[in-house]
């Protein structure tokens, strides 16, 4: 199996994911005749690789145990002629979609949460492997009644007074704001989520889910100056 010259920062993880599901999908759609002649039934189990360099292959597994990397779906070329073609290849494609998130994450091993985060992200601003053969569309999202702050943004109060948002971007699929994509909540420790409702301390200037401080947006319209339970604390110590 052909491997990228080991890639490590998300952007590289990245990067190797979306050249393999080229490939891949390449081997799904445009290729699809081609591919669909390689997998007989009548030949060993056989695997879908994509590749880093956007191309794909039909193949037997690697042979070295444990493999360099995941591997992907083994036999699929037993089930083809037992189902119809368009079912076959959406078999495929969920299998394929489930190798590719395996090989970055395997990659990403050695990244931190926020990293993980952000590479998933990326990936899932992609259509899937499934999504493509299938041609399903990506369905927006709708926030919920309960899902936090009615104006869908972060809140925070300054030292005037004033209420300053970040708002979010509603466009299908959520963009973080890079003021806060590694803001973590001073209470119990969670990332920021451009749903939720948040709001930030003005002495300490550290950052809450309204929940975990028990501030509901209404609430928070009526302070004019937040100051969280462990800053509440100091203010009445000698």
């Amino acid at each position: 199996m052909e491997m990228s010259s080991s890639p490590r920062t998300v952007e590289e993880i990245f990067k190797d994911y979306n050249a393999r599901r080229i490939g891949v999908v390449r081997a799904l759609t445009h290729d699809v005749d081609e591919f669909y002649g390689l997998c007989d039934p009548d030949k060993e189990n056989l695997c879908l690789y994509g590749h880093p360099n956007e191309t794909w292959e039909v193949t037997l597994p690697a042979e070295e145990v444990p493999p360099e990397l995941p591997e992907p779906a083994l036999g699929i070329n037993f089930a083809r002629d037992g189902m119809n073609r368009r079912d076959w290849l959406s078999l495929v494609a969920v299998h394929s979609d489930s190798w590719l998130i395996s090989v970055a994450f395997y990659l990403g091993a050695r990244l931190n949460r926020n990293e993980r985060k952000r590479l998933f992200s990326l990936i899932n601003d992609l259509p899937t492997v499934f999504e493509v053969v299938t041609d399903r569309k990506p369905i927006k999202e709708k926030p919920t009644v309960d899902s936090g702050s009615k104006s869908r943004g972060s809140t925070k109060r300054s030292n005037d007074g004033q209420v300053k948002s970040n708002p979010r971007i509603d466009d299908g699929y959520e963009e973080e704001e890079d003021e806060h994509s590694e803001t973590l909540c001073g209470s119990c420790g969670g990332n920021y989520v451009g749903d939720e409702f948040w709001i930030g301390c003005d002495i300490c200037e550290r950052w809450f889910h309204g929940k975990c401080v028990k501030i509901t947006p209404a609430k928070a319209d009526s302070i004019k100056q937040y100051k969280c339970p462990a800053c509440s604390l100091r203010k009445g110590r000698p």
